[in-house]
């Protein structure tokens, strides 16, 4: 399948020791409005269940942040708030973009493709549901399939597809409203090994060229420190930010950096910090 990275996804850093200051954040830039800022935001639910207490959160445009934690630590709950698919219980959650939740792509764990229609009409579906003709939307559905490697695959059903390209019709549905903050809720995580590595070297080369803003969930500490600019950990239900880690290392990054001591470090430091998350349990 085509990839979609047009850069040399290779490792621009070095293989030797990790530098002194890798881990250290970098000084603050000149202060800009966020894109992305919760503020004090918790979640309950009828039931009684406290899914998030106190969240504060701040992201930058352009950048790619990663959520991580233990299961059902509310990292989903929280990206579905961000995309105003539900409303928080306490606390503030302002958007910067210009057409607040409208200018926002969301990629669900699952495809959640509609196995009836062709590709081209599942991606085409954001842009209906926004009043757009098929005629105006075509040049704009081919772009988005473009982007993910589907230029051949419009008239195509979903029975007819593989996982790894069930998911990239799901990400070109999100992309096709030309979104600037991408919301992505484990969408690789049921994908084989091999899947999962070109799927994430496609993002990243999408991200690096279309300066999106990315927030992405995932379990997995390598999948993080591959992919991120910061990680922002988790605790254990209710969910709170116990760490939020800097990943300094250079991009592109290619299947090279998975061997290196810099990448090893940081896989050591997220998997502590994640341990410390599965065992708080909330309390003070």
């Amino acid at each position: 399948m085509t990839s979609l990275a047009s850069a040399d996804p290779t490792m621009a850093g070095s293989d030797g020791p990790l530098p002194r200051d890798a881990l250290v954040e970098p000084a603050p830039a000149a202060a800009a409005a966020p894109l992305v800022r919760l503020k004090g935001v918790s979640k309950s639910y009828e039931n009684g269940t406290l899914a998030l207490e106190g969240v504060d959160l701040r992201v930058e445009q352009g950048e790619f942040v990663s959520l991580l934690g233990p299961s059902g630590c509310g990292k989903s709950t929280l990206l579905r708030l961000v995309a105003g698919l539900g409303a928080p219980t306490r606390g503030l959650i302002d958007l910067g973009t210009s057409r607040g939740t409208s200018d926002l792509g969301f990629v669900f764990q699952e495809p959640t493709l509609m196995p009836w229609a062709t590709v081209w009409r599942n991606v085409f579906l954001p842009l209906k549901l926004d009043g757009v003709r098929r005629s105006d939307a075509a040049d704009r559905v081919a772009e988005a399939l473009a982007m993910v490697g589907l230029e051949g695959f419009a008239g195509a059903y979903p029975r007819q597809l593989s996982g790894g390209m069930k998911m990239r019709v799901s990400i070109a549905r999100a992309l096709v409203t030309r979104p600037r903050l991408l919301l992505l809720d484990e969408p690789f995580a049921a994908l084989d090994e091999i899947t999962r590595f070109r799927l994430n070297n496609d993002l990243l080369g999408l991200w690096q060229r279309q300066q999106w803003t990315v927030i992405f969930v995932t379990h997995s500490v390598f999948e993080s420190v591959y992919l991120s600019q910061r990680i922002v950990v988790m605790s254990a239900r209710p969910g709170r930010v116990i760490a939020d880690l800097p990943v300094t290392a250079p991009y592109p990054r290619g299947d090279e950096f998975r061997t290196t001591a810099v990448y090893t470090e940081f896989c050591r430091r997220t998997s502590a910090e994640l341990g410390r998350a599965i065992a708080d349990t909330g309390s003070p």
